[in-house]
């Protein structure tokens, strides 16, 4: 697993052990508005999902993988391709890191780069994209760091915290 192994973190597919992570995740409302989510999840839809998720993501048309730290193999975050397109080799990416103890660590940056890699490599995907609220500038900063591009920004998409906001889409085009 030499290609989705870094320095600090390593990715891999989740297993049922991350029952309790996932949950946790799922159901913190501090982050609903980056999931587009409104509605806790049950550990019953949780583990049917990590049942599923074991699919193939030209099955599923998504990947999500654990974030690990290399160190202790804790989970530490979760990194996705969604909306997989494989006429048009594209996929959209998300990222999570759960805890701020573990923000501004570089384990983000790590991770998304070693996705990006094995998109490219070994899925032949062309062009990768973000959607990302132009007032998180900690992913807007990330994802400019690895070449994504501003393509347009969508005024008032998304509503939360008592207000809307703006989210820009961003591209990362593979040019060989």
């Amino acid at each position: 697993m030499v290609t989705l192994q870094g320095t600090s973190v390593y990715l891999r597919a989740l297993e049922p052990e991350d029952l309790d992570f996932v949950y946790q995740i799922e159901n913190d409302e501090s982050i609903w508005e980056i999931s587009s989510t409104q509605t806790p999840y049950s550990r019953f839809l949780i583990r049917q999902y990590l049942e599923q998720a074991q699919q193939d993501i030209y099955q599923a048309k998504q990947l999500r993988l654990a974030i690990c730290k290399t160190a202790t193999e804790d989970a530490i975050g979760l990194i996705d391709l969604f909306d997989f397109d494989p006429l048009h080799k594209r996929a959209g990416v998300g990222i999570l890191i759960q805890k701020e103890e573990h923000h501004e660590q570089g384990f983000g940056s790590e991770a998304l780069g070693l996705l990006i890699n094995y998109a490219f490599t070994h899925l032949h995907l062309h062009q990768l994209y973000a959607n990302i609220s132009t007032d998180n500038q900690p992913s807007l900063a990330l994802f400019a760091k690895f070449g994504f591009e501003k393509v347009g920004v969508k005024k008032q998409w998304i509503f939360a915290r008592g207000t809307y906001h703006d989210e820009a889409l961003f591209q990362l085009i593979q040019t060989t």
